[in-house]
């Protein structure tokens, strides 16, 4: 692996920090080595990503073979439906010799697929049932909680697509949760999901799907995040094969699908998770206080230890082998990167990057993910969930980055609800919100979004529901005339909108596309065990009595208008032709799309002028159309006749627009064909406005 270049000190910020940034890209390529015993290149890293063809069960040509690692036991039997749930001499596993791996070997008769075991391990002055640590399937009983492995063993599934995402292509991600995808109260399965929420998402515009909540987990309403079983897929919603066919389906309609991988912590939990696995607390996680998040109340990884990079890097390797997943969106990268986990911390100067709070070897495992993960899968997709705008995050690994392809653009939000909660819209700043839209380092890509789930918990509010509040039960049906309504749904269109057409990569929760009029909360004791929140009405959607529908049918024709002219995949960047606070007009152009937007409560402007470059232009959105809950006071598919005005003492070509108040447009410009004249108008003006003309002195 040659030293890599890199641009990240092309920023003169990162000047004094020039031997801080090589040494993490040194430390990540000594590190590599060590792993794959001097190897050269990533692909040796990849081949040693690969600990899960070795640990856990698998049936050979001889018959069963189960490995696991566990220094500090002494003991490892396997009980279950195979031996009466008793000891049996049959099933212990022994120590091979001079390693910390246990290894049993069985007959092909001596379990077969479907029954259920775990593991008895026993330690110097304790034991205890545990569940495999690379286990594939594990099953939760509904009474106790409790899981219990399960021999796993069907016949391969038969995959009919054999996909590859466009790496050139900008993500639009439709970031969703199986279990909570449908609208009858309960927990919804990986079928389910795949004949129903898969249609709507390709119909949507959507060329990406983010699943949550895939890797096991014992409680339903951690979202996913509190992790137990790393290589098992959550049984809750079906079988391997049921995700399996999910994944096979999105391709067949060339949707990407990436997954939330939760490497930052693990849920405390010893029977069902990693926690005192052998016995000590320090096997997988560190030792004492750092081992624990306490505001998350999880175990904490330590990421210098062989055996866990191990398990990490061959994870990441797992989910794109065997599930075809074509990436992730890696959780709490901030909480990783920092011994103090980003936890009250305000990262106000480039010092914080490189002082002693940041764990040194968490960003190096960072780094050999990305590397695993692109050397497997060069198309492949990563986004790092990073509040603290870490450099290099997003820089290849190459140019002495972490490998990220995106991260997301958590201030966005941030910005939006700011807004509509804190700030009175008489005294909203559009050059504020222009800077915060397109607040990002040139060496990074970001994904941007007005909420993401994070916004639509319980104990918060969703977007639109900031706005209209309880008005949202009350006034959502087409012709119903409420103040806070009409505010609510004009700016969720609105912001959408801005956020699409300035953003790199796009994401929008399951359901906030068209308002989804109620947070999230899962079954717990507070709520009666109820399911009522966990679940997403797609009859409101699908009802043209209301306005869901409207803020649905905005959302599809925004994203396959933005989408399908491909301007966020050209890497180009918005160009802010004009602001002005007093009247809240943002103008800005992306590639041939002219973006308008008045974000005045009360004041409409007619022949408002925008400067833009010469050709034709013609309104192809308007967020304020009556098909999409606004009062149609724009006439659909308008041309725009290209003028001339003067502006500080220069003849600039314009347009003329009317912008009603609460309303965006967006216009799209044919540039002139090569050699062809302007309007004659416009001629006649560009000649009386010669310097030569006016006698001024050329």
């Amino acid at each position: 692996m040659a030293a890599p270049r890199t641009r990240l000190l092309d920023d003169p910020w990162l000047a004094p920090y020039a031997d801080v940034i090589e040494h993490r890209a040194e430390r990540a390529r000594a590190l590599a080595a060590r792993l794959t015993g001097g190897a050269s290149g990533w692909q040796a890293l990849a081949a040693f990503a690969s600990a899960h063809e070795y640990y856990g069960l698998h049936r050979t040509k001889e018959g069963w073979v189960f490995r696991e690692w566990a220094p500090h036991a002494t003991e490892i039997w396997l009980v279950g439906d195979f031996n009466g749930w008793e000891r049996d001499l049959a099933y212990r596993a022994e120590r091979i010799p001079g390693r910390d791996v246990f290894e049993w070997r069985g007959p092909a008769d001596a379990m077969e697929h479907g029954q259920f075991y775990h593991l008895e391990v026993c330690w110097d002055g304790g034991r205890g049932e545990r569940i495999p640590a690379y286990v594939r399937r594990a099953v939760q009983d509904p009474k106790s909680g409790l899981f219990a492995a399960q021999v796993w063993d069907p016949k391969p599934y038969a995959w009919k697509h054999d996909f590859r995402r466009d790496p050139e292509q900008a993500p639009l991600i439709y970031e969703a949760h199986v279990g909570m995808a449908q609208e009858t109260e309960g927990v919804g399965t990986y079928a389910e999901f795949a004949e129903k929420i898969l249609p709507r998402v390709k119909q949507a515009g959507y060329n990406t799907l983010q699943l949550m909540g895939i890797m096991e987990h014992p409680y339903y309403g951690s979202f996913g995040y509190h992790v137990s079983s790393f290589f098992a897929a959550s049984s809750r919603f079906g079988t391997p094969e049921d995700l399996k066919a999910l994944v096979d389906k999105a391709h067949g309609m060339g949707l990407a699908v990436i997954m939330d991988i939760v490497h930052s912590h693990a849920v405390k939990n010893e029977r069902d998770g990693l926690s005192l696995f052998d016995g000590t607390p320090y096997q997988y996680f560190h030792d004492g206080s750092r081992g624990w998040h306490d505001a998350w109340d999880s175990r904490c990884f330590d990421y210098g230890k062989t055996d866990v990079l191990h398990f990490l890097l061959s994870n990441c390797r797992f989910w794109l082998d065997e599930y075809r997943f074509d990436g992730f969106r890696f959780d709490g990268v901030t909480s990783m990167l920092y011994l103090h986990h980003g936890l009250g911390v305000d990262f106000s100067n480039y010092g914080m990057y490189f002082d002693s709070t940041v764990d040194e070897d968490a960003y190096t495992y960072l780094t050999l993910a990305n590397a695993v993960i692109h050397t497997v899968r060069p198309d492949a997709l990563t986004v790092a969930e990073d509040v603290s705008g870490m450099p290099g995050i997003g820089a290849p690994v190459t140019e002495c980055g972490v490998g990220f392809d995106y991260r997301m653009a958590m201030g966005v939000p941030e910005c939006w609800f700011k807004l509509v909660r804190d700030i009175r819209d008489e005294d909203w700043s559009v050059g504020f919100l222009w800077h915060e839209l397109t607040n990002r380092r040139a060496d990074e890509r970001t994904v941007s979004y007005v909420e993401s789930h994070d916004q639509a918990l319980v104990g918060g509010k969703s977007f639109i529901f900031q706005m209209i509040d309880k008005e949202m039960y009350f006034s959502m049906h087409v012709g119903s005339d409420n103040l806070y309504v009409n505010r609510g749904i004009a700016l969720h269109k609105m912001a959408r909108l801005a956020t699409l057409g300035c953003c790199c990569a796009y994401l929008n929760f399951m359901g906030n596309e068209f308002g989804h009029p109620e947070w999230i909360d899962f079954p717990r004791e507070g709520n009666n065990n109820s399911y009522h929140y966990a679940r997403r009405q797609w009859s409101l959607r699908d009802d043209p009595k209301l306005y869901f529908k409207a803020l649905g049918d905005f959302d599809e024709a925004m994203i396959h208008l933005v989408g399908g002219e491909g301007v966020l995949d050209e890497a180009t960047y918005p160009k802010r032709v004009f602001a002005n606070d007093d009247d809240k007009i943002l103008a800005f152009m992306r590639g041939d799309l002219l973006f308008v937007f008045n974000f005045h409560g009360e004041h409409s402007f007619a022949d408002y002028p925008i400067i833009v470059p010469p050709g034709e232009y013609n309104l192809v959105l308007d967020t304020d159309a009556k098909r999409f809950g606004g009062f149609g006071r724009i006439a659909e598919g308008q041309a725009y006749p290209l003028a001339t005005i003067e502006r500080a003492n220069e003849v600039c070509f314009a347009i003329h627009v009317y912008a009603p108040a609460r309303t965006a447009l967006v216009i799209r410009r044919t540039p002139p064909a090569p050699g062809a004249s302007l309007p004659e108008e416009t001629l006649r003006h560009l000649a009386a406005h010669r310097p030569d003309a006016k006698g001024d002195e050329p």
